[in-house]
């Protein structure tokens, strides 16, 4: 093991005098999107079952119709409503500190709980890598990860899009596929932006969280009139940058250690973007009592997360990506 200090390890940077007592956190990434979704109430945790089920209807009912007097109305039976399907994804995280550990991080030496603070750097990478596969296409870890945005929103042409998402076969069900801009410019943003919004409106269904990187943020941002920069207040109380478009919100989700990918901007109607983790498995310890090591001088605790993220309106979403 090394450290970012080859001569303080975490053992003496818990223990020795003359601390500061506290932990500078240099391990949590930006991971704007998980606190977005939680945020609007996007986070639905489910409780059990082999796979996750998002029912939604997929064709008008043939039945409908005008008539005149005493015509004979249909009265065939209609397939309208099914679901889209989706795998339970694991993750955990192992924390171990050894007897001697133990020992030496503890009595009046100790300035910080060596255990608590392993966990806490635990809980970061944990939220780290869920943020991550939230944007991913689900093949990472050898197709162990997330089943993220990068497969509901693929960065391929509308028309082009024939993968399976959710059990759905979008070569058959054109409805289920999102739009795509693959050839966004910053000289054109404002345009580019209008025209996706336009794909995107049903009524009162329309967008309302626009996650972009680095690059396509300060694109953005530069394109605005002074008083067209104005905050969403809520969003500031979150501690993530954002500005509107129209009335949706467009968050930051690059900084240090962002992961949405550059040049990009995810369009998403949260209506039928879901966020669900089990409710016995959201960032919990497997062992809320000790568990120790097979014979070996050490605890383990294991932090653990259940779930997905899943759609249940794909054609509402959509992509811009090329903006340099």
């Amino acid at each position: 093991m090394s450290f970012a200090n080859a001569s303080v390890s975490d053992i003496i940077a818990t223990t020795i005098e003359k601390r500061s007592k506290k932990i500078a956190d240099n391990v949590r990434k930006n991971n704007a999107i998980l606190t977005r979704l939680e945020a609007r109430g996007k986070a639905r945790p489910f409780s059990g079952g082999r796979l996750i089920y998002e029912e939604l209807s997929f064709a008008e009912n043939s039945n409908a119709g005008f008539y005149s007097g005493y015509d004979l109305l249909p009265v065939a039976a209609q397939d309208v409503i099914s679901a889209a399907q989706f795998d339970i994804k694991q993750a955990a995280c192992p924390v171990v500190i050894s007897g001697l550990e133990m020992l030496q991080n503890a009595g009046p030496e100790q300035m910080i709980d060596l255990l608590s603070a392993r966990i806490d750097v635990a809980e970061s990478t944990m939220q780290n890598l869920i943020c991550t596969g939230l944007y991913g296409d689900g093949t990472s870890y050898s197709g162990k990860s997330i089943v993220g945005l990068d497969a509901m929103c693929p960065d391929v042409a509308t028309a082009s899009q024939t993968d399976t998402y959710g059990g759905i076969d979008r070569t058959t069900w054109s409805f289920w596929r999102t739009q795509y801009n693959g050839s966004a410019a910053a000289a054109t943003i404002q345009a580019d932006l209008n025209a996706m919004w336009a794909k995107l409106v049903r009524g009162m269904d329309r967008p309302d969280l626009i996650m972009v990187d680095n690059v396509f943020w300060a694109k953005y941002v530069a394109s605005l009139q002074a008083n067209q920069r104005f905050t969403n207040s809520n969003e500031a109380d979150l501690g993530f940058p954002s500005v509107k478009f129209m009335d949706a919100d467009v968050v930051l989700d690059g900084g240090i250690g962002g992961v949405c990918p550059s040049g990009t901007a995810f369009m998403l109607n949260t209506k039928y973007v879901h966020y669900r983790p089990h409710s016995q498995r959201n960032f919990v310890s497997l062992s809320p009592n000790k568990r120790y090591s097979i014979n070996q001088d050490a605890e383990v605790q294991i932090l653990a997360w259940a779930g997905a993220l899943t759609c249940s309106g794909a054609q509402f979403s959509g992509r811009l990506a090329g903006v340099t």
